[in-house]
């Protein structure tokens, strides 16, 4: 399993990729971030992370 980011609830604040700890997620073309699901490991630090709740596992 992996997590994944809700864009449409996404504010952009970038703190889900400053605390991934395989740095597994990037910067989409609107600043939004993506979390590349073949390469997060499912610590869940990036939800953590979030102040915005829009990172679930799936």
């Amino acid at each position: 399993m992996a997590y994944r980011i809700n864009a449409d609830d996404c504010i952009a604040c970038g703190a889900c990729e400053g605390g991934c700890p395989v740095s597994c997620i990037s910067e989409r073309e609107d600043s939004k971030r993506v979390i590349h699901e073949s390469a997060c490991i499912d610590c869940g630090a990036c939800a953590d992370a979030c102040p915005v709740d829009c990172i679930k596992s799936v």
